[in-house]
């Protein structure tokens, strides 16, 4: 199932899988999947589900809220994967929606939602 939307002025394609659509459509919350960008040494990009929501999100129905989020470090230059949530810092570009990815896909493997995005 495929869907295009906007969110925060920019076009994003939001596509799910079969086995994706079948679990969403068996949950009793809605879903809410945000994109992260992370400006580090390297370029770091994650989905995260059912985080509380920050910033605006664009919505799918009643089932399914989208968002994103470019960060950076507080300090250093790390990309590890425990970077602890109080050294992430929203990226001061003032324009979030320059960096907003093109699409989104998500898939439900094992019990676990997973995504990916890209430009």
């Amino acid at each position: 199932m495929e869907w295009q939307i906007q969110l925060l002025g920019r076009d994003l394609r939001v596509a799910l899988s079969r086995a994706a659509v079948r679990a969403l459509e068996a949950r009793v919350t809605p879903l809410h999947v945000e994109m992260e960008l992370y400006f580090s040494c390297l370029i770091r990009k994650r989905v995260y589900f059912d985080l509380p929501q920050r910033g605006e999100v664009a919505l799918i129905g009643q089932d399914m809220s989208i968002g994103f989020r470019p960060v950076m470090s507080r300090g250093g230059c790390s990309v590890a994967d425990t970077n602890p949530e109080e050294m992430l810092v929203d990226l001061p570009t003032g324009e979030p929606q320059r960096f907003v990815p093109h699409w989104l896909k998500l898939d439900y493997r094992h019990g676990q939602w997973q995504g990916e995005f890209g430009y």
